[in-house]
C-alpha cells in the first residue's frame, strides 16, 4: 500500500523520480483526508468546500495509485505475478471507488436511499479494497522481515499503512447511513477514524519519500 509494492526490487537511479511523484501524490491526498473531517473545518469553509477537499484528495490518491500500478507492472515486470502487484491493483480500484463516493457526496438533494447506494456503498467497498491491499503489502513486507531478521523502513511503511487501512474500514462502518433516520451511525467516530487513517497514510508516504531520497543518494555516491 502507498508505494510499498515498489520497495522490494532493485531499481536504476532515473525512475526514482516516478517514486517521488507517487509519494507526493499520496502525501497530498492523505493531507486532504486528514483536513476534511477535522473538527471545525466544515464550519469554517462550508460543506461545499469541505466536499471538494475530499474529492481532490481522492483524485491525488488515484493518480498516485495509477503511477504505482504502472511502475509495478512495467518497470518491475510484474503482472498478476505476486502479492505486491495485486496490492497495487486492488489499491487502484479502491481509489476509483473513493472518487465516486466523494463526488456523489458533493451532490445536493440526495435521498437516504441514494446516499446509501451512491455515497456509503462505494465508500465501504473502497475501504475494503484498501484493507485487502494493505494486508497483501504487509504480507510481502513481513516475508522480507523474516528473511532479514530486522524491521526496516519498508516493514514500518507496510505496518503504518495497514493501520491506516484498518482505520478507514472502521470509518466506513461508523459512517453507515441508518435507513430509519437517514443519519450517520456515528459521525464523530467516522470523522476521527478517517483523520487518523489519513495521518497513517501520510506517514507512509513520507517514509516512501525518505526511501526514495536514500536511494537517490546511494546512486549518487556510487
Amino acid at each position: 500500500m502507498i508505494g510499498h509494492p515498489l520497495s522490494f526490487a532493485p531499481r536504476p537511479a532515473a525512475p526514482t523520480a516516478w517514486d517521488r511523484w507517487i509519494a507526493v501524490g499520496f502525501a497530498v491526498g492523505s493531507a486532504c483526508f486528514f483536513i476534511g473531517p477535522f473538527p471545525g473545518f466544515v464550519q469554517l469553509v462550508g460543506a461545499g468546500a469541505d466536499g471538494a477537499v475530499f474529492f481532490a484528495g481522492s483524485i491525488f490518491f488515484t493518480l498516485a495509485a495509477l503511477l504505482e500500478l504502472r511502475e509495478s507492472t512495467l518497470r518491475l515486470g510484474r503482472w498478476a505475478a505476486d502479492p505486491s502487484w495485486w496490492s497495487a491493483a486492488v489499491q487502484f480500484v479502491g481509489t476509483l471507488l473513493f472518487n465516486l463516493t466523494t463526488f456523489e457526496a458533493m451532490q445536493e438533494g440526495l435521498s437516504t436511499h441514494q446516499e446509501r447506494r451512491l455515497v456509503w456503498a462505494p465508500n465501504f467497498l473502497g475501504s475494503a479494497a484498501f484493507l485487502v491491499s494493505g494486508l497483501l503489502a504487509y504480507r510481502v513486507a513481513d516475508r522480507a522481515r523474516r528473511r532479514s531478521g530486522r524491521r526496516d523502513r519498508e516493514w514500518k511503511m507496510a505496518m503504518v499503512n495497514l493501520a491506516g487501512c484498518v482505520l478507514f474500514g472502521l470509518s466506513a462502518v461508523a459512517s453507515y447511513i441508518v435507513p430509519s433516520s437517514g443519519s450517520i451511525l456515528d459521525l464523530a467516530a467516522a470523522n476521527w477514524t478517517t483523520a487518523l487513517g489519513a495521518l497513517c497514510f501520510l506517514a507512509g508516504a513520507l517514509l516512501l519519500l525518505l526511501n526514495t531520497s536514500s536511494r537517490r543518494y546511494d546512486h549518487a555516491v556510487r
